[in-house]
């Protein structure tokens, strides 16, 4: 997968064709509630139909009521994207790619049109996200609620807000089409390069300038930071509907760490402990990963790998590329154990590394 959505430009998520399997582009924003309330029309008197269709409209109004104060546009140099107010001393989450190398920012809350200043506690590109802290915390700022991501279900209706293209306070809205997605940003444009586990997939639309904003379930609870949307690597442009939020649970184990000690301590994300670069084959195909450092006393160097050899496995999981390493990864904790599948002078090898930690 490769993605581009710099500070304030949308990363696209780029994922190629395999077969009987569609490209992904940029979300459109479409809901599945038209084909919900077609359901109840044949079923039901049109004053029930209608009746029913007010009722979800209070129920968005009543939503963007209570989240949209809690989230800002943040300005970083020639840059634009959103954020979250996440408690009431002033601390903002937001992508990492929104803040990129920046120290400073301006602020411009929901509430009101003043900018205010605010200052970088710290970013953790591995997971694309950071908090930012406003400089002076002005009265009435309100954070928002903040859910659960083993509550988040595919088709229930959801709400993303944020700043697209500088449109500041905008609201679309959507279903969770999927749970579970593995994605790889690319460095391209100012990406991270992060391969996040456990995203939210969803229909509602994310534009550049969203990145940072809120997913936000009909409980008024955020449920993800949307972050990436798709592109179609044969229509050279965006394939509507498809984008992905970081799941709330992520968002806040991040959050609360870098709040408290000013870093991320614990990332709960697994790691072989090396650095590494894709090889390829006599026929120029990605083959495998050539370790091109092994940290002294990691799960790697433990298990008696060492720089040169080229991992081709793990466990039973074929391993060509560094995003498909990190996606593998993704999907183990550390302290787990691994089968690891290496070429050491042209000689196939196996070795059980505990993995370590990011």
């Amino acid at each position: 997968m490769d993605a581009s959505h710099s500070r304030g430009r949308l990363y696209r998520l780029l994922l190629p064709l395999t077969a009987g399997v569609c490209a992904i582009a940029l979300v459109s924003g479409c809901s599945d509630s038209d084909s919900a309330s077609a359901d109840v029309t044949k079923s039901a008197s049109p004053h029930t139909t209608s009746r029913a269709s007010g009722d979800l409209q209070a129920d968005y109004q009543t939503v963007i009521k209570n989240v949209l104060p809690s989230v800002v546009q943040i300005q970083a140099a020639d840059s634009l994207g959103s954020g979250i107010v996440y408690d009431d001393k002033g601390h903002i989450v937001t992508n990492a790619h929104v803040v990129g190398q920046e120290k400073t920012f301006k602020v411009t809350v929901a509430t009101g049109e003043k900018e205010l200043d605010a200052s970088l506690v710290a970013t953790y590109p591995e997971q694309d996200l950071a908090v930012i802290k406003l400089d002076k915390v002005p009265s009435g700022l309100k954070a928002a609620k903040f859910g659960n991501s083993e509550k988040v279900e595919v088709g229930q209706i959801v709400l993303a807000m944020g700043s697209p293209l500088g449109l500041s306070s905008s609201v679309t809205q959507g279903i969770v089409s999927a749970v579970g997605r593995t994605v790889s940003e690319s460095r391209e444009d100012g990406g991270t390069g992060a391969t996040i586990a456990n995203m939210v997939q969803t229909s509602a639309a994310i534009n550049p300038g969203n990145s940072g904003g809120a997913l936000v379930n009909l409980d008024s609870e955020v449920i993800g930071i949307p972050t990436l949307a798709a592109t179609d690597p044969q229509m050279n442009g965006a394939a509507p509907g498809i984008g992905f939020a970081i799941p709330v649970s992520m968002v806040k184990t991040v959050a609360d760490q870098i709040i408290k000690y000013g870093k991320v301590t614990d990332s709960g994300r697994a790691a072989l402990n090396i650095t590494g670069r894709t090889v390829v084959d006599d026929n120029y195909q990605p083959f495998g990963i050539a370790l091109v450092t092994v940290t002294p006393g990691g799960g790697a160097d433990k298990a008696g790998l060492r720089v040169g050899d080229i991992v081709t496995k793990i466990d039973d999981t074929r391993i060509t590329t560094m995003t498909a390493l990190a996606e593998t990864l993704a999907g183990k904790k550390p302290g787990e154990k691994v089968k690891v599948t290496y070429l050491r002078n042209g000689v196939e090898n196996t070795a059980v590394v505990t993995l370590g930690e990011i």
